[in-house]
């Protein structure tokens, strides 16, 4: 049978690359009892300052049905703090905790060296070439794409 598709599968090679990246970090992920989302959101909080829980959603690929649960456990375990916007009572800022804060400063040269062993690995200039390819990708979805018409069902 001939192969019906002529394109590679575009998506499950990002899926495929994303959890081979990945399996460099849960190790420390999973040390300090992080899950993937929960390190996400750290990880925002830390580089863009207090945000909505709706753009946390953005940044970190969570969908809001998700958040909220996520976002009540890391306020229970002291790791961020929801604070109510005074000039609009139905906004909620969420912020890193202390503890948040702390734990990122345990965390963060753990992250940075794991990346020093990737670059080690695999060269800078690959993982530079590749986060910049990520990124322009990202940046061109700005760029209207037409889409198939879709067959009636019958």
């Amino acid at each position: 049978m001939p192969n019906r598709f002529t394109h590679r599968n575009l998506p499950q090679q990002l899926l495929k690359a994303r959890d081979a990246l990945m399996a460099h970090f849960r190790p420390i992920l999973n040390h300090y009892a992080l899950s993937e989302q929960q390190w996400r959101i750290l990880r925002a909080l830390d580089e863009h300052g207090q945000r909505e829980p709706r753009e946390l959603c953005a940044q970190c690929q969570i969908l809001s049905s998700s958040m909220a649960g996520i976002l009540a456990r890391m306020e229970e375990t002291g790791l961020v703090q929801r604070v109510g916007v005074a000039s609009d009572q139905r906004r909620v800022l969420v912020r890193l905790a202390p503890q948040g804060d702390a734990l990122i400063d345990e965390m963060a040269p753990l992250i940075e060296l794991q990346y020093q062993y990737l670059e080690q690995a695999f060269g800078k200039a690959a993982l530079e070439t590749l986060s910049a390819a990520l990124e322009g990708f990202i940046v061109a979805q700005a760029k209207p794409v037409r889409r198939v018409v879709l067959p009636a069902l019958p």
